[in-house]
């Protein structure tokens, strides 16, 4: 029960720290100086980064969370075989 409200924690702090950079970049572009293009193309290629290192760090997060609970589960059978 407590893994799964620290998982919670992580995956809504993840969230939120994903969600605060795409914003930031956003605000940081449109308000940079430079032709409406060039803007377009930064905020393209910004959300194209964000959008693969979450998808890259979910997965670190999602392999992390499957090795934690095989590492319960296997102390767990480890203490009832006793």
């Amino acid at each position: 029960m407590e893994y799964d409200e620290h998982s919670t924690q992580v995956m809504n702090f993840v969230s939120g720290l994903v969600l605060g950079a795409v914003l930031g970049a956003g605000v940081a572009l449109l308000t940079a100086p430079q032709s409406g293009r060039r803007t377009r193309r930064r905020i393209r290629r910004a959300a194209t980064d964000v959008r693969s290192n979450a998808g890259d760090r979910f997965e670190d997060l999602a392999d992390d969370v499957k090795h934690r609970v095989d590492e319960a589960l296997e102390g767990a059978r480890t203490r009832f075989k006793r």
